[in-house]
């Protein structure tokens, strides 16, 4: 039952990773009204992340060889700096040290407190909002392209908010992205790309450590099956994703974000789930 319980929540690790309603989120409810009612942790949370992250890999690798190649080729002085892809190559390390900095200082209140059912409830509601307001207000003008290093640094921030499960590290950055006024476009393909040091990072660390650990519900092999399977449903969502929202706004997932965290309120108040 373990391990049906772990490719389940795998599955629903890919459908949400890249879309802006928190998996981490998702992961932390699901686990809730599984068979054994147990929240599956961070570290699990983490690692099924690194399957997601790898489908980014796979979806943009020409994108990642071109930044990482132009990247080099610039320090060695063969590009100059101001090169596009260099540049974006710096952005994304500027970007990622929020997210880095946060991870560690606020480690011990990520795995404990932070993943109260409360706070995902609120959280869910409150960024649901703010994507709204967002994707309404924001010129949508701005270009990937045009993306400046403070801009970088602000997306930065952003994305460490999803460091508390119900912000979405997706929607956390691109509802930044809008405010700056960036194509939905531009800002999400900047999430994505900027996700990738965070998540690989944080997901190998969460794996050394919990390599032994003897108090993890899912074993090593479960968590890793779950991550497999979490990077075959994620190469599909990303397709539909960047599809959907080069022709469509974020009000169905606004939608959905907020009915999710009041019918949480309503649960947690009524004692059917516990906090």
């Amino acid at each position: 039952m373990h391990l049906l319980e772990a490719l389940f929540l795998g599955v629903i690790q890919g459908l949400t990773e890249f879309l802006p309603i928190s998996s981490s989120a998702h992961l932390r409810i699901v686990g809730t009204f599984t068979g054994s009612g147990e929240d599956p942790g961070a570290a699990f949370t983490a690692i099924t992340q690194i399957g997601t992250e790898a489908a980014v890999v796979v979806f943009f690798w020409r994108d990642i060889t071109r930044i990482i190649g132009h990247w080099f080729r610039s320090l060695a002085g063969k590009l100059p700096r101001n090169d596009p892809d260099a540049r974006m190559g710096w952005l994304i390390i500027i970007g990622s040290i929020p997210i880095v900095v946060l991870g560690l200082f606020f480690q011990d209140q990520i795995e404990t407190v932070l993943r109260s059912m409360w706070i995902v409830a609120i959280m869910l509601i409150v960024f649901g909002v703010l994507l709204g307001i967002a994707d309404h207000v924001g010129a949508k003008r701005r270009k990937l392209d045009q993306i400046t290093y403070p801009h970088g640094i602000m997306f930065g921030l952003a994305q460490a908010l999803a460091l508390v499960p119900g912000v979405s590290r997706s929607g956390g950055t691109i509802t930044m992205g809008l405010f700056l006024g960036y194509e939905r476009a531009a800002a999400a393909r900047y999430a994505f790309l900027l996700a990738i040091p965070a998540v690989f990072g944080s997901g190998f660390f969460q794996l050394f450590k919990s390599w032994d650990a003897p108090d993890q519900y899912f074993s090593l092999g479960e968590t890793v099956a779950a991550t497999g399977i979490a990077f075959v449903v994620a190469l599909g969502v990303i397709a539909f994703f960047m599809s959907w929202i080069s022709k469509r706004s974020f009000l169905p997932f606004v939608i959905y974000r907020i009915l999710l965290g009041i019918t949480l309120l309503v649960l947690l108040s009524m004692g059917v789930i516990s906090g």
